[in-house]
């Protein structure tokens, strides 16, 4: 008798890949944030899809205004880790039975406020009836080809860096899940981090124009997970000799005696940009990132050595590659 193997969310990724034919020369090859098509003289088209399911992506005490927003949101800071400003948005909805017009209307305003918030706008899409609320997002910008931030070209030595600190929506996540009213008011920050995620679309657009930028991705899978992509798709190592922990989770971890690293490297949806620096380029990637209210945080370089490494407080050990995966997590 056969038994069903459940296939992780990569797995059944390469899978689907495996079965199709690849457009000759792709200008970037499956596997990175965004997808991209050669309108010629060095200008691409650049698409991203992705999309927001009730039952693993909305979180208890989330409103429906709330979700639609970070659908739109989840697209945004794919485009921001490659330094690219989304021109339009397309969205396709499917609904369950049984939702209000006064609900269709939230679904409706959070999709706006997230288009606005980043300068663009929705311009269609379809709607269709679904066991549970979907909500997918797709994005159109163009770019030149020399000014896109993939995740490939990182290098030894090259200084790792964040656009902000990490652990906050890994917390907030376990406050929500608790249903406990004063809980959520006391840390009430941690909570918002998941509820009201921001896309760092101003600071990718920003690093990108200063040509130091050898690698981008955004960290909504997870720190951990995010810099072994890089590194896997770099063809090199890292060694993170600093942890870029909130100040919010450090206290809520010490409060109910969890593991720091932990909350920091394996939580997801965090949105924030993980980034490789040529080394003559820290400082002016620096000075652009303070234009635009940003500090970026140094948390250590690219090695030859293809391991992903953590060395705080005098110990060295190995970060696994653990993050968000669906299926799995």
């Amino acid at each position: 008798m056969k038994r069903n193997v459940i296939m992780s969310e990569r797995r059944i990724i390469k899978t689907i890949q495996e079965q199709l034919d690849e457009m000759p020369n792709m200008p970037i090859p499956f596997g990175d944030d965004v997808s991209a098509y050669s309108l010629g003289n060095d200008q691409l088209a650049v698409l991203k899809t992705d999309m927001l399911v009730g039952r693993t992506d909305v979180p208890r005490t989330m409103t429906l205004r709330q979700a639609a927003r970070k659908a739109v949101v989840m697209n945004i800071s794919d485009f921001a880790a490659k330094g690219v400003k989304p021109l339009a948005l397309l969205t396709s909805i499917g609904l369950p039975r049984g939702l209000t017009e006064r609900d269709v209307e939230q679904i409706g305003r959070g999709l706006n406020a997230g288009a606005r918030q980043y300068g663009t706008f929705i311009i269609g899409g379809d709607t269709g009836e679904a066991s549970d609320l979907i909500i997918s997002v797709s994005v159109f910008g163009i770019t030149d080809k020399t000014s896109i931030m993939l995740r490939d070209g990182a290098r030894p030595g090259d200084i790792v860096v964040v656009t902000g600190s990490f652990g906050k929506t890994a917390a907030g996540l376990r406050i929500l899940s608790r249903d406990q009213q004063k809980l959520e008011s006391t840390w009430k920050n941690l909570t918002k981090s998941v509820l009201m995620p921001y896309a760092r679309l101003r600071e990718g657009l920003t690093l990108s124009r200063t040509g130091v930028v050898t690698a981008s991705i955004d960290s909504s899978d997870g720190l951990a997970w995010s810099l072994h992509e890089i590194a896997r798709a770099s063809r090199v190592g890292f060694l993170i000799d600093k942890l870029p922990v909130a100040e919010e989770a450090r206290a809520f971890a010490e409060e109910n005696k969890l593991e720091l690293a932990e909350l920091a490297l394996d939580g997801g949806e965090e949105y924030e940009l993980i980034l490789t620096i040529k080394p003559r380029g820290w400082q002016e990637a620096r000075r652009a990132a303070a234009r635009v209210g940003c500090n970026l945080v140094r948390i250590g370089k690219a090695t030859a050595e293809k391991h992903v490494l953590l060395s705080v407080e005098g110990r060295t050990n190995r970060i696994k590659a653990r993050g968000y995966e669906h299926f799995k997590s």
